[in-house]
């Protein structure tokens, strides 16, 4: 019998992409109730990981899981970082405004970010990882796939921005891949 894992999200997108990363590993994932809505006031994306992650398990009384990711470019301190969700209202807006911050600016180095944490019913956090994903900012948008600043990040070694990237591609390489990778085998343990 499948244990419960109460993903920390409102979007059935990252529910689906969760549910791709931890198919064979024996936790059915549902959506946090609808009424549950957590601020993200964390500095870093591991306090917001686990901030959600607690709280979720806590409010469930099951077990949580949450991530916390985004867009890291070095000639902007790392900015938009945490704050790549709000950094304007929409993905296109989002990706004018990096770019004209940008400008022309000849460093066009930036990471990916994921944390991933998983929180058991008293809310204490029981694992935590994280995925880094190396590549460049684009001076234009390239591809219709994915989803936020997937079109301007490249991916040197694969010759393709996220956008341009297969879903599998994508799943191997990217951040959240990675993070989801480095928990799969640490699930096992806290299942049982």
């Amino acid at each position: 019998m499948p244990k419960l894992l109460v993903v920390a999200t409102g979007n059935p997108g990252k529910l689906r992409e969760m549910q791709a990363y931890l198919a064979n590993s024996g936790w059915e994932l549902i959506l946090k109730p609808e009424e549950l809505e957590i601020e993200e006031t964390g500095e870093t994306f591991a306090a917001n990981a686990c901030l959600k992650a607690s709280q979720i398990a806590k409010a469930t009384g099951n077990w949580a899981i949450a991530d916390d990711s985004g867009l890291e470019v070095d000639a902007l301190n790392g900015v938009p970082g945490v704050y790549s969700a709000r950094y304007a209202k929409t993905d296109s807006e989002r990706i004018a405004r990096l770019l004209k911050e940008l400008g022309n600016e000849a460093n066009r180095q930036a990471q990916f970010v994921c944390v991933v944490a998983i929180a058991s019913p008293d809310g204490a956090i029981a694992l935590q990882s994280e995925g880094i994903c190396r590549g460049e900012i684009l001076h234009a948008p390239r591809g219709d796939g994915g989803f936020g600043y997937d079109p301007i990040f490249y991916v040197p070694e694969k010759q393709l921005t996220f956008a341009e990237m297969t879903p599998e591609l994508k799943r191997s390489i990217s951040h959240r891949g990675k993070a989801f990778t480095a928990l799969l085998g640490e699930l096992e343990r806290i299942k049982s």
